[in-house]
């Protein structure tokens, strides 16, 4: 019975005591000398493996080494538990491994869903099991609570006839501070404040009917939705607070203070401090809660998509009242003011540099908008947003212009074929409108759709950017974009490379070659699911590597954050992972190959 076994180690550390006694008693140890195929790609293996001393390589089809294994990692769930080894597992030196039987390690998979989770062969519901284990003390109960769970006061309502007095009367009377208006056929929202504002800064008397004051912009949330969903629809609309509402009808309030008390954040507050910004010095602090506010949300063990979604809301709205702030009359009218990047796709969680663009509808005097560029640009850098090292940005007139010349200049880039090009339509693709005419940004993406759908050649050379990795260009707006300072060699990878751009940018193909139209990676993955053009379980696969890779990118951007610099923000050690992380970052690497080889054959990327 090996006893120097470690059970800490993840998985093995989700067993009781009672099943790491089955487990050590069926424990054997075999040894492998250097060379020797432990398990071979496409065969089934009967037992897992656990290194205790050595190094076994990960090589694929072509030979490739995909990963380096060592003490403590285990391998292969996936041979042993679903019939087939992706990989080639190969000892690099004379090794030594646990070997565990796979008849009693399905006895434990058995009794316990945490080490089960191990063994799920997709990625998504690895990550749905792991985020789990993130949570810290007392959070868990805070994510799983309800609206209902958080709710103080029962629904009032009040005829939109009745005065003002009557309806301060009754929230007196009550101990509340917003009624439900009854309008007609129409619901709105009275609060203390709006009734205070009547009286002091419009001067409407008592008697005036508490209709006029009402607000009928009702956001609703239903009772059993989760609190994570709350706070999310709070920074969105920019509430602070929200209508619970039922099948029979509206049930009661749920306000920020109410949150405040389950959660140590205060995203939904931000939302009003930006709209009450006199100047940009008075935004500077609301940027820098934005981003406390991203590692608070992730130390609480909220999910990394909704961090990136409420973290997108605010920053959109950041650059919104920026763009107000700077922006000069001559301009306003004809105008559209775009986001691009992570923020256009709303997957932003730290922030980063600058990607963003203007495009009008007519010319405009000169004069203002080389202004306006410089005023722009200047005041996102004052607010934390750096200058894009590829000039994506407002200040190069490439990217602010007249959206006549922006169309022409997106069929010179089409036209062009170089990895440059490609990485300009690919930011552009991911464009969204966050202020003025958001038509102008429609016309142009439409016309980029146009452009590129139907034309097999167009579409491979914008597709290739997925392999370029794989050669790197030498210079050029792709090399600076995507270049990585930092990588430790063999035993660091930099995520963004090789996991969330080749999803991104291998699903922006998708979308373009299909003429759809959609957000988020996650809505654009959805969309061509539903299209036909992915099946549902490689669909959910995807999904599920591309928040792997988020998460793990969102761990090395906090620290490095901590360490005050940008250098490695996505570069990961794997040395630093415990094994259940490597596991699970092998597996949606293993996502991100499976996509490359199918956008290989199916765009025929190698004639590029």
């Amino acid at each position: 019975m090996p006893q120097g076994f470690d059970a800490t180690n993840p998985p093995f550390d989700r067993l009781t005591h009672e099943q790491v006694g089955r487990l050590r008693s069926a424990l054997d140890i075999g040894y492998f000398s250097p060379g020797a195929h432990i398990i071979e790609r496409g065969q089934p293996s009967e037992s897992l493996h656990v290194v205790i001393k050595g190094k076994v390589e990960l090589r694929d089809e072509t030979g490739e080494l995909q990963s380096v294994l060592g003490p403590k990692d285990s391998f292969d769930a996936r041979a042993l538990m679903h019939g087939a080894a992706g990989e080639d597992f190969i000892a690099a030196e004379e090794t030594l491994c646990y070997l565990l039987p796979k008849a009693p390690l399905l006895g434990l998979i058995a009794d316990n869903p945490g080490f089960a989770a191990f063994f799920y062969a997709e990625v998504s519901r690895k990550l749905e099991a792991f985020a789990a284990e993130r949570q810290v003390s007392g959070v868990d109960s805070v994510l799983h609570a309800r609206v209902a769970d958080a709710q103080r006061d029962p629904a009032v309502f009040i005829d939109a006839a009745r005065s003002i007095a009557d309806a301060g009367r009754l929230m007196q009377e009550r101990d509340i501070n917003a009624l439900y208006v009854r309008d007609g056929e129409r619901i709105g929202i009275v609060t203390g404040m709006n009734l205070a504002k009547a009286l002091i800064l419009r001067h409407l008397s008592l008697d005036t009917p508490v209709g006029e004051v009402a607000s009928y912009d009702v956001i609703s949330i239903a009772p059993d939705a989760f609190i994570a969903e709350a706070l999310l629809q709070m920074t969105r609309h920019g509430k602070r607070r929200l209508a619970i509402r039922t099948e029979e009808g509206y049930a009661g309030f749920l306000e920020d203070i109410d949150l405040l008390g389950l959660f140590a954040g205060n995203s939904q507050l931000i939302p009003s401090r930006i709209d009450r910004a006199r100047d940009i010095a008075d935004l500077v602090s609301c940027a820098g809660d934005i981003q406390k506010q991203v590692e608070r949300l992730h130390g609480q063990g909220i999910r990394v998509e909704t961090i990136a979604d409420i973290t997108s809301d605010l920053n959109r709205r950041l650059h919104a009242k920026a763009y107000d702030l700077t922006c000069p009359e001559t301009i306003r009218p004809h105008a559209c003011l775009m986001l691009m990047g992570s923020e256009g796709r709303g997957e932003q969680t730290v922030r980063t540099d600058q990607d963003n663009g203007l495009l009008l509808a007519v010319p405009v005097p000169e004069e203002d908008l080389a202004a306006f560029r410089t005023r722009f640009s200047g005041a996102l850098e004052t607010l934390g947003f750096p200058p894009c090292p590829g000039r994506v940005m407002v200040s190069n007139p490439v990217w602010s212009q007249t959206v006549d010349g922006f169309i022409r200049q997106i069929e010179r880039w089409a036209r062009a074929g170089d990895a440059d090009a490609a990485m300009n339509l690919a930011v552009f693709a991911d464009a969204t409108a966050v202020a003025g005419d958001p038509a102008l940004l429609a016309r142009a993406k439409a016309a980029l759709t146009a452009i590129m759908r139907g034309e097999p050649v167009l579409l491979a050379r914008f597709a290739h950017l997925v392999e370029t990795f794989a050669q790197p260009p030498t210079g050029g707006l792709f090399n600076t974009l995507m270049a990585t300072v930092g990588m430790g060699g063999a035993d660091a990878i930099d995520v963004k490379r090789a996991g969330t751009f080749p999803i991104i940018h291998g699903v922006r193909a998708l979308m373009l070659e299909r003429g759809l139209s959609a957000e988020s990676t996650a809505e654009r993955i959805a969309a061509l699911i539903q299209a036909g053009a992915l099946g549902d379980e490689f669909g959910t696969e995807l999904v599920g590597a591309l928040r792997v890779f988020m998460e793990f990118r969102l761990r090395s951007q906090l620290e490095a954050a901590r360490r005050g610099t940008t250098e490695g923000e996505s570069v990961v050690r794997m040395d630093a992972l415990s094994t259940a992380d490597r596991d699970i970052l092998r597996d949606a690497l293993r996502v991100v190959r499976q996509l490359r080889d199918y956008l290989r054959v199916h765009l025929r990327l190698d004639n590029f």
